[in-house]
């Protein structure tokens, strides 16, 4: 069963609501009408009813929920939280009426507000739009020091990773994360993989060394990152600095990282920085065929998630599963 059927029927277990604030985008109303019919959650699309049926057309968009911020019965009391939430930065109820007019901000109000149990957006609006809200209105989760984003990479045999599954992090938010911030990225990582694809990570710290092949202050700071995440979750199967061939081919990691728990088996890769985090997962989905779903957060209250805008209805689809079942996961 590949990652998105995995993921799909675990959904199913025990529905949860997802809203989707750009109702008015096609792939958005294609995507709820493939959720909801599938059973893999209940779907709302924020926007104007009319017009959202009216670019429906055929598609069967039964049960889909569709609220209209302008006049829903709660928008008043999303309107007054907002301004009790913001009103330390100087924002007024006046200012705060108007922001809610905004779908991403409605939207993850509907999550703040217990009316929906998780957001996707980022079909047409981007990273900082889709994330800035739910820094605002949901925050971080208790104790957590950092959020940050990643990929699912799924590709097309299972020759390397989890039968072909991979977590790629950071590949959407953190653009210059330090030493102290990328262990944390990899020790999140890890409990994601756990969590979303039921299996135990191997953590690939990934540089273009391996093992002090190279130095520099690039390499220190992976190599610094190594161990503070070591120190930190000793347990947590990690290692790098590895190159990637190093960490997910088996005969080179022989080679060049001879007795490393992780060499030739990683399924997480911790890329250094962003540039590489971004490049490696459009390589993966452009050269390598892989479906990758994300960038999906980790380290929000709640589950908030972007979509790359180059997105088609299938990636909202799995990323409307993935945010459902971190939505299960937090209210364990």
């Amino acid at each position: 069963m590949n990652f998105l059927k995995q993921i799909t029927e675990r959904a199913k277990v025990k529905k949860q609501t997802i809203v989707l604030p750009e109702g008015t985008d096609i792939r958005c109303i294609k995507a709820a009408s493939i959720a909801q019919k599938e059973g893999i959650a209940d779907i709302i699309l924020v926007g104007n009813e009319a017009e959202i049926r009216k670019l429906a057309g055929d598609l069967d968009i039964t049960g889909v929920r569709i609220v209209d911020p302008l006049i829903y019965d709660k928008t008043e009391a999303y309107i007054n939280q907002f301004h009790e939430m913001r009103k330390s930065k100087g924002i007024t109820l006046e200012q705060a009426a108007e922001i809610m007019k905004d779908c991403v901000y409605f939207g993850v109000m509907m999550v703040k507000m217990g009316d929906a149990d998780g957001a996707v957006s980022g079909a047409c609006h981007s990273t900082a739009d889709t994330l800035r809200p739910a820094l605002q209105i949901v925050k971080t989760a208790p104790g957590t020091k950092l959020v940050s984003a990643f990929f699912i990479i799924d590709m097309p045999t299972p020759e390397f990773g989890e039968n072909g599954t991979f977590v790629f992090a950071d590949s959407g938010l953190v653009e210059n994360p330090t030493a102290e911030e990328l262990a944390v990225i990899a020790i999140e990582s890890a409990k994601t993989f756990k969590n979303l694809v039921n299996a135990e990570p191997r953590v690939a710290m990934l540089s273009y060394s391996t093992y002090g092949s190279a130095k520099s202050e690039l390499t220190e700071k992976v190599i610094k990152a190594t161990k503070l995440a070591k120190e930190q979750e000793p347990a947590l199967m990690l290692d790098g600095e590895l190159q990637l061939d190093a960490a997910i081919v088996p005969e080179v990691a022989k080679t060049k990282a001879p007795g490393s728990p992780v060499a030739g088996k990683a399924n997480v890769l911790v890329f250094p920085d962003l540039n590489a985090g971004n490049i490696g997962y459009k390589l993966a989905q452009r050269l390598g065929k892989a479906d990758a779903f994300g960038p999906i957060t980790q380290g929000m209250a709640m589950p908030i998630n972007d979509l790359s805008r180059g997105c088609v209805a299938e990636d909202i689809v799995g990323a409307i599963a993935i945010t459902a079942v971190q939505a299960q996961s937090m209210k364990k």
